[in-house]
């Protein structure tokens, strides 16, 4: 394994489609509040408005713990617990200074390390092309995640793309609308990053969940989608730009055949954690078996 990256789970072979996946919405799964108050969250937000005006903050979904039921029972397979959150209690836990302290008191006080941490949802894609490869982006030095590193396309299932507005409420966003955008929205970022048409791209199949130890635990669910396009198609799309262009600098594709032993090459030390997860969640799930 390495020590940027802990899979928390992973899901059976081949990966699960929507149906087999329930989501739980409840206040009870968003983070604890700061023992000494969400002040110091305040305090890092201002910081960083100073410093970066353009920031925005918007809602996020939270992962409190995700289940995976018994091989056999009737019903879906996986269920998500989930809770809201934001952008700006990200930076103010998972990014700040105090975060290793964080996980220590949640573990002291709660028995849970990632209790006072927004811990926002992300998703990724180990994205296939029809001729064997899988699809890797150069990120921009200009984004403030993993500048200039290698990822998977990816981004956040969005609360308010099902209740608009800043404060969604846990009541109004039922569980199986909140899977629907889970699965559509790595769709989607692959279409805004990668330029891709959406009618190229499979329905995605979860492969499970990976936490990124170089942002206190923040958790990404990594899937697996096809796309009926060769890999030198997808670079030609990629190349006349998409509304995410910006947030990346160059595409790269790497042999199916290769990603097994991909931890042995150099290349492995240029991927983010969120990368490194998808990678070990694809050989697990979906690659050939040993």
């Amino acid at each position: 394994m390495d020590p940027e990256v802990y899979l928390l789970l992973h899901c059976p072979r081949g990966g699960l489609p929507k149906e087999q996946v329930r989501a739980e919405l409840s206040p009870a799964h968003d983070r604890r509040p700061l023992p000494e108050g969400d002040k110091a969250i305040a305090a890092v937000w201002e910081s960083r408005l100073q410093a970066q005006p353009w920031l925005f903050d918007a809602p996020k979904f939270r992962l409190h713990s995700a289940t995976l039921v018994p091989i056999g029972s009737p019903g879906p397979q996986l269920l998500l617990r989930l809770g809201l959150t934001s952008y700006r209690d990200f930076l103010g836990t998972n990014w700040a200074s105090s975060a290793a302290w964080l996980r220590q008191q949640g573990a002291a006080d709660w028995g849970d390390r990632q209790a006072y941490l927004a811990d926002p949802l992300g998703v990724g894609a180990a994205l296939a092309t029809a001729d064997d490869f899988l699809v890797f982006l150069r990120r921009s030095r200009q984004v403030a995640e993993a500048p200039g590193l290698v990822d998977v396309p990816g981004g956040h299932p969005e609360p308010q793309a099902l209740c608009p507005g800043d404060s969604p409420l846990h009541k109004d966003l039922p569980g199986e609308l909140v899977v629907h955008e889970l699965f559509s929205s790595v769709l989607r970022e692959i279409c805004d990053e990668v330029n891709l048409p959406l009618l190229t791209l499979s329905q995605p199949l979860l492969l499970g969940i990976a936490r990124n130890e170089t942002s206190a635990g923040r958790a990404s669910a990594e899937f697996y989608v096809q796309c009926s396009l060769t890999s030198e198609q997808v670079r030609k799309y990629y190349m006349s730009g998409g509304p995410e262009a910006h947030e990346s600098t160059g595409i790269i594709f790497m042999e199916i055949q290769s990603i097994p032993r991909l931890q042995e090459t150099e290349m492995w030390a240029e991927l983010c954690p969120s990368a490194k997860g998808a990678v070990f969640l694809y050989n697990q799930v979906q690659g050939s078996p040993p």
